[in-house]
Order: structure tokens, then sequence, then C-alpha cells
């Protein structure tokens, strides 16, 4: 048995003595249980998306205006250096993200002891626990070089102020590890659980099969846990395009040395509330969902993400 004959065996394993179910029928339980999620849903998801693209094309009177804010933000000398803001951000933090969180999930599945593993999942989680806007505090006296008592890496970086710290070349890099600190460890044990759900008959066969622990690890856990990969970089996504709060509290803390419309967001708000655009600020938002939609329906047929597994 080759390693790809393996990995094309990969498929779900039904359990001894269980017989596989092909569909369930549905009942008033089920529909109860929804029901408040689809509440909120409409509420606060459905409602202010049709609200924002209704915004979108029309002005501060009401009257229909097709495209005409979509043209005119997009011509703001802000729009452009935002959006290219977010899109370096993106793609730091989610191949940062991708591999870390995939290869530490794998090396805590392996021949690591249980005790140990568990043990490490638990601190890695520790950081996930602080909110968005307490952790932006946290980095603030981390990268400063005259409080963080890790001044002498700073330092030894070549920072040896606060301000050459927050230069707009590193903002990206601050952003990513911020980001990555508190939102990497809860998908580590995401990822670990996906894990556990590959069959130890399928990882056996790769062992007697001759395949190392990273061969099994590319070819055959990888592979069959990409639908979970793709759910993390959609949310990750998702979550990267509405990046606020960290450039905002950065912007007030530095006493204004970050760009208060360095984000699509923060431009938004801006608009919103600064020039009371409100017009205006819904069509960035309109521009950030179609932007996250698009690269999700990609992520969703390039994975088969919501592909059901013949039983």
């Amino acid at each position: 048995m080759t390693l790809l004959d393996t990995r094309q065996a990969a498929g779900p394993v039904p359990r001894p003595g269980v017989t596989p179910r092909r569909g369930r029928g549905g009942g008033p339980a089920g529909y109860f249980f929804v029901a408040g999620y689809t509440v909120l849903l409409l509420a606060f998801g459905v409602f202010p998306t049709g609200y924002a693209l209704y915004l979108s094309v029309t002005n501060d009177r009401g009257q229909f205006t097709g495209l005409n804010q979509f043209v005119k933000v997009a011509q703001d000398y802000r729009f452009a250096p935002a959006f290219t803001h977010i899109v370096v951000y993106l793609a730091m933090w989610l191949v940062l993200l991708v591999v870390l969180t995939v290869v530490t999930a794998v090396a805590l599945r392996g021949r690591m002891r249980p005790g140990l593993s568990a043990l490490l999942r638990f601190l890695y989680y520790i950081p996930g626990a602080l909110a968005g806007g307490a952790s932006v505090l946290v980095w603030l006296f981390m990268l400063d070089p005259d409080v963080s008592p890790a001044s002498w890496l700073v330092e030894a970086l070549g920072f040896h102020t606060f301000a050459a710290v927050l230069a707009p070349g590193n903002l990206p890099v601050i952003f990513v590890l911020i980001a990555f600190w508190t939102g990497a460890s809860g998908w580590v044990v995401v990822m670990y659980g996906a894990l556990n759900n590959i069959p130890d008959e399928v990882l056996e066969a790769a062992r007697v099969d001759g395949a190392g622990p990273w061969q099994t690890a590319w070819h055959i856990q990888i592979p069959m846990i990409r639908q979970w990969i793709a759910y993390m970089t959609i949310l990750a996504f998702a979550g990267g395009t509405q990046l606020f709060v960290e450039p905002q509290l950065l912007q007030t803390a530095s006493l204004g040395r970050v760009d208060p419309t360095w984000s699509p967001n923060q431009l938004a708000y801006v608009f919103a509330f600064q020039q009371g655009d409100f017009n205006g600020a819904a069509a960035i938002s309109v521009f950030l969902l179609a932007l996250g939609l698009i690269c999700a329906g990609l992520l969703v047929s390039r994975t088969n993400m919501f592909t059901m597994d013949e039983k």
C-alpha cells in the first residue's frame, strides 16, 4: 500500500457497530434552537447590510444616485492608501496564521505526551482571553523602549525610540503581531480538534507504509482538514478587513503618530462621524463587503468547503 493509496483511502471510517445515516428528519426542536440566532442575524446582520446598501446608492436626502457614492469615496486621496495598508496586512496575517497554527496543531497532535500537549494548548489560549483593546495596551508597553521589559530586544532591532517603532512601514508588522498574539491561539485549538477527527487507522496505515511525521502531516493530515483551514482563513480574512480598534488606539496613544485613516474602517469612521457623510461611509463598507464575499467565494469553491462526504 503506497502513501498515495493511503491518502485516497482517507475517507470517513464508520465506527464498529454504528450504521451510517444518510439523513435525519427535521422537527420543531431544530427550528426552536435556530430561532434565536436567526432573529439576531436578521437584526444585526441582514438589516444593517441592507441599510448600508441603501445608503450607498442614495444621498443624504434619500435620492437615488447610483454609483456616485462609490466613485466619490474611491477618488478620495485616502481611499487607495487605506486599502493598500489592509491588503499588505492581510497578506502577512493570513500566511502567518495558516502556517503557524497548522504546524503547531500538527506538532501537538503528533507524538507529544498528552499532558504536555494539554498544557501547551492552555498556555497558547491565554493571550486570546484578552480583548483587542487590552492587547493593544500591552503591546504599547512592550514596544516602547523606555518602559518595555524587552527593551534590549527592541533596541537590538534598531528601534531606540517609540516614534521609530511606529514608523509607517512598521505598522503592518505591529498589527500582525497583535492579531496573531490574540487570535491565533483559539485557532490552534480548533485545528487540533479537526486533527482529532482523523481516524487512527488512517494514520497507522501511513506509518506502516513508512511515512514519517511530516510526510503524514503533508500528505494525510493537512489535506483532510483543508475545509477547516479554509474556514479559518475566511473568518480571519473577514476580521482582518475590519481592522479598527488596534490602529485607532495606537493612533490615540501615540499622540497622532499613526494615520487616523490607516485602515478602511477608520476611513469610514471619519466619513461618518467627522465629516457627517454616512452615505460615503456606507459605500466604503460595501466595498469591504464585496471584497470579503469575493475572496470567501474563491476559497469555498477551491476547497469544496461545503461538500458532504458520501457515507
